[in-house]
């Protein structure tokens, strides 16, 4: 005589389910803060990166229009979007106005005076960030 026997179910169980969900979300709840980290970290790297390019881009335009003509033309520019304006073509990567070349959160100020060509000051808010 045969016996017949219930069919199997081949899915899976509410607990086998609710373990594997539970399991993905402690792993996103560790992953998150260093994904954020990270974000956080290559924001601060690429305005380094940008004052630096305007660091290059300053003495670039030294060297081209020479130190006296150079120096006389900069002192007449007001403020550092004028001085953005004038070292623009100088950088490799140069939107239309100064704003949108700092990236979120950074500022970047521009020397008044090139004779000494110093440093461009990089903050963050009011802090000062030394590269």
């Amino acid at each position: 005589m045969k016996t017949t026997s219930q069919p199997q179910s081949r899915g899976f169980s509410l607990v086998e389910v609710l373990a594997a969900v539970g399991i993905i979300g402690i792993i996103a709840f560790l992953a998150l803060p260093n994904i954020i980290a990270i974000k956080q970290d290559s924001e601060r790297n690429l305005a380094i990166s940008r004052a630096e390019s305007v660091n290059m881009a300053i003495a670039s335009y030294v060297q081209s229009k020479g130190r006296t003509a150079a120096v006389s033309t900069w002192s007449t520019l007001a403020n550092d979007s004028a001085r953005y304006a004038e070292i623009a073509p100088y950088l490799a990567f140069a939107p239309d106005n100064f704003t949108d070349f700092q990236p979120g959160g950074f500022t970047i100020d521009i020397p008044d005076d090139i004779t000494k060509l110093t440093k461009s000051v990089l903050k963050e808010g009011t802090a000062t960030i030394s590269y």
